[in-house]
């Protein structure tokens, strides 16, 4: 990610090539965006036809950002080390692959390896994007190539979830839920030749150190004390699931360690010394795991509680992500008339959307209509969208420009860590009450999220008052 920064005189490259390029870019971007969303409405369709019950509804999409979360900042620095083209192909290759994998899984077992490993070949490939733009465009020109970004991926924020469920329904050949991954293969392919043909090659810098070691620590941690509450949850909170979260402890304080002392930390020391860095980080942690967590219950309470099929899930979190689009967009003339504010604003917004869904549920039950859900998820979708683009904004507000992409890369990787983490976390509530979706099970994770965002509310005011220029 580091190396981002510091990009050298772009080759001389066509208008054409150039349009080309970011169109492959931004198709792997949505190609990874999709699969992550995918199953939050799929999860309890794959779970019918693989069998796996509650535990791969919980891994179907924790096992996915899992890997990438893992090993995002180390697939950015293996691009920087081997050259970004190699490091890209390989990754689209690779995730190609595994989607069909996925597409054609025969249990359990073989889809969640399937996802790990779609996951990890994304790590490689998700970091090298903006490196091959910045290679190619003038830089009078990358801002105009970057801002087609934002509209793709809102696209494929609303498109995503309702693909699955249109693909579900549409049980295209009886293939029923495995298009959604077969699709990938025509997809893949033709963005793999396209790659050959268009991606500038480039040498890469092989002094570029890899924290490998730190990277096995961080899988150990998250893995275990994902696998813990997921084994927890599922099975009882027998020896297992507590020497799980026990290993998952140890990994955790072994990997602090390993960030002291390694040459390339994965999560840079003088970063986590810095206050409104730190305050940004557990802040985003613990908004995007609540918030991923509160979107999966709320899939799997609409389709196992009130009984609507995949398609009408999809579009019964629709308004989430129309308003998400629209609050995305306003924050972005707002943030540096409203500074921190917005963030504030964002979370009250989510907190509010949330207790008024659990005012409906309590007071309707199982006999709500997805209809009466409309406003209460168009305010969460606001909550999300003003603060997405905005509480890691504001974490880079203080950052020296130096550490930026180190920092930006950190960032993202916890992002990812905590969708798997919140993911399994809010699921875990969920299916605590009972072993089955239900109404009591929905309004216990409404009430963890909101204990959550309202937390997030009193760090407001440790983050920076302004935040990192846009040009970073």
């Amino acid at each position: 990610m580091s190396a981002i920064a510091t990009a050298v005189k772009p080759p001389l490259t066509s208008p054409l090539q150039r349009t080309l390029i970011l169109a492959v870019v931004l198709v792997a971007d949505i190609l990874d965006l999709l699969d992550s969303t995918i199953t939050n409405i799929a999860a309890p369709t794959i779970a019918d036809a693989l069998g796996g019950g509650q535990q791969l509804i919980q891994w179907a999409g924790a096992s996915y950002a899992l890997a990438l979360g893992v090993l995002l900042v180390v697939g950015g620095r293996l691009g920087d080390k081997f050259g970004r083209r190699r490091t890209f192909l390989i990754g689209l290759i690779g995730f190609t692959a595994a989607s069909a994998a996925c597409g054609v899984a025969l249990n359990p077992e073989m889809f969640i390896a399937g996802r790990i490993v779609q996951g990890a070949f994304g790590a490689l490939l998700i970091p090298q994007g903006f490196g091959i733009l910045l290679a190619a465009y003038p830089r009078e020109e990358v801002g105009k190539a970057f801002s087609a970004f934002g509209p793709a991926m809102g696209i494929a924020a609303v498109g995503g979830p309702i693909l699955a469920g249109f693909l579900i329904h549409a049980d295209l050949f009886g293939l029923g839920w495995r298009p959604m991954f077969l699709i990938n293969l025509v997809i893949g392919v033709a963005a793999i030749v396209a790659a050959l043909l268009v991606v500038p090659r480039d040498r890469g810098d092989r002094s570029v150190v890899l924290d490998g070691l730190g990277a096995g620590l961080l899988s150990v941690a998250m893995l275990g004390l994902l696998s813990g509450l997921i084994e927890g949850s599922s099975t009882g909170w027998g020896p297992v699931p507590f020497t799980l979260i026990g290993l998952g402890i140890i990994g955790s304080a072994l990997f602090v360690r390993r960030q002291r002392v390694a040459k390339a930390p994965i999560i840079s020391p003088s970063l986590l010394r810095n206050r409104g860095f730190t305050s940004g980080l557990i802040m985003g942690v613990l908004f995007f795991a609540a918030v991923a967590g509160l979107l999966y219950t709320i899939s799997l309470f609409v389709q196992g509680v009130l009984h609507v099929d995949a398609l009408g899930a999809a579009l019964a979190l629709a308004p989430v992500a129309t308003g998400l689009i629209v609050a995305s967009i306003v924050s972005g003339i707002l943030m540096g008339k409203l500074g921190r504010g917005l963030v504030l604003i964002g979370l009250l917004l989510t907190l509010a959307g949330t207790a008024w869904a659990g005012l409906i549920v309590l007071a309707a039950g199982a006999t709500v209509g997805t209809w009466a859900l409309v406003g209460p998820l168009v305010l969460v979708g606001l909550g999300m969208g003003a603060c997405f683009g905005t509480i890691f904004s504001f974490a880079l507000g203080d950052i020296d420009a130096h550490e930026t992409g180190s920092a930006s890369g950190s960032l993202n990787a916890v992002q990812q860590l905590a969708n798997a983490a919140g993911s399994a976390a809010i699921t875990t509530v969920f299916f605590a009450v009972s072993d089955a979706p239900s109404v009591n099970g929905m309004l216990a994770s409404l009430a963890v999220v909101g204990a959550v965002v309202l937390l997030c509310c009193f760090l407001v005011r440790l983050l920076p008052r302004t935040a990192q220029p846009q040009e970073h």
